[in-house]
């Protein structure tokens, strides 16, 4: 019987021109995320779940991993999150190193999810988290979001930031209307979903965990906040008002927006939560999220330590990209030099010619193998981007010279190799 051809359900192949396309939002992750001075790091593909258990979502343990038993009977997870990684490894340095803790990351996840768009099993997120920073490494994290969807030519009439605070949320669903913690519990969770059910439903059911119609009223009038004004005559001075003002003094109000059904549904968020959403008809969703949690460390029996971060799946981005048409065009490899020799005595020139090319400019350079006309080399030049295509024939081994054809300008000149490569160095 035949092997199946396809990958696993939820996963990818990559070839060259998917790869290509993910190096590139890499690339802009990487250099915007060291632009703050965050610092790369990576963890391990393996977790003993107990990790999880300790700290993640109810549904991520019981629905999402995957998870197995070991050779040694250690019951493991493939990472379906990088947070709880990183708490780990901030636990056994953060008491030596200065801080405020930069730290970015693309990792590898898993969970095991229905595939569908924007949504895959297997994917990699752009992680990157400040520690010991409080409210002000909050507002970071906001400014590193915008500046990265930015970095691919996103603007404000494309994404929106969607904030709330956790201090907030839990002030008026256990101070203002008096939940237990079960009940808040459940709410939370309401709250979570309620952008994903009839207005009439979410009513209905918030009505069965808040019986008491005042209480419910209290519950009603904090939905309908949407202003920084509105929010402080509700309930005074926040720490998500701080937030605010450091976002209009700069100059960022455009991009964020208070939204009270943004709580997220892992547990170990405590302060700052927020969603990041594409704007466009087609693609109108949460496309990122992310927040601070201060106890995370504590299940490694280590002090408090503040943290907020930002998770933004490669998946998600892509849709967003391609939704506003932000993404360049990656269907054809990009070559500075394309080296064909017409006749074999040319051989040997053209492989030191495409040698000092790379090895002396840093240039990335294509050569033929095997003699070909210049027919051939035209037609097998259009499958790529090439800027220029340069010939060896007997003519140019015995006058140690070049013909060089510029395939944008449509250009062709001869050129000694000596001249060749001093006007190659001036440019």
């Amino acid at each position: 019987m035949a092997l199946n051809k396809a990958p696993y359900k939820g996963t990818r192949d990559f070839f060259p021109a998917e790869m290509r396309l993910r190096n590139f939002i890499f690339h802009k992750m990487a250099e915007v995320s060291e632009q703050y001075a965050y610092e790369p790091y990576d963890g391990p593909l393996l977790e003993e779940v107990e990790l999880y258990l300790a700290k993640s979502g109810e549904e991520l343990i019981n629905d999402q991993i995957y998870s197995f038993i070991d050779r040694g009977d250690r019951k493991v997870a493939i990472r379906p999150e990088m947070t709880p990684t990183l708490a780990r490894m901030v636990a056994q340095v953060h008491r030596e190193v200065v801080k405020p803790i930069r730290m970015y990351a693309i990792p590898n996840l898993m969970r095991y999810e229905k595939p569908q768009k924007g949504r895959l099993r297997e994917f990699w997120q752009y992680n990157a988290d400040i520690f010991g920073a409080g409210v002000l490494g909050e507002m970071e994290i906001i400014q590193l979001s915008i500046s990265l969807l930015k970095s691919f030519g996103a603007n404000a009439a494309q994404f929106s930031i969607h904030i709330n605070d956790r201090r907030l949320v839990d002030h008026i669903f256990h101070t203002m209307i008096g939940l237990d913690d079960a009940s808040n519990k459940k709410l939370y969770k309401l709250v979570d979903r309620k952008n994903k059910m009839p207005a009439e439903k979410f009513a209905t059911e918030v009505r069965t965990i808040i019986a008491d119609e005042a209480k419910a009223k209290i519950f009603e009038s904090y939905t309908a906040l949407s202003t920084p004004e509105e929010i402080k005559n509700f309930v005074g001075e926040t720490p998500i008002l701080e937030i605010f003002k450091h976002v209009g003094d700069l100059g960022l109000s455009e991009y964020v927006k208070f939204d009270p059904s943004i709580v997220r549904g892992l547990d170990y968020y405590t302060g700052l939560v927020f969603e990041i959403f594409d704007k466009h008809p087609d693609n109108n969703r949460a496309i990122a999220g992310g927040g601070a949690y201060a106890n995370l460390l504590q299940i490694f029996n280590e002090p408090s330590l503040e943290g907020v971060g930002i998770g933004l799946g490669e998946v998600p981005l892509t849709e967003f990209l391609k939704a506003h048409g932000l993404m360049p065009d990656h269907s054809k490899v990009s070559i500075d030099y394309l080296v064909a020799y017409i006749h074999p005595e040319a051989e040997n020139m053209a492989m030191m010619f495409a040698s000092n090319l790379r090895s002396k400019y840093g240039l990335k350079v294509e050569v033929m193998l095997g003699e070909a006309k210049p027919k051939k080399v035209f037609s097998y030049s259009e499958k790529k981007n090439v800027g220029s295509i340069c010939f060896f024939g007997d003519e140019e081994v015995k006058g140690q010279s070049v013909r060089v054809k510029d395939v944008a300008a449509r250009t062709e000149e001869i050129l000694g190799l000596e001249e060749f490569y001093k006007k190659l160095g001036t440019e």
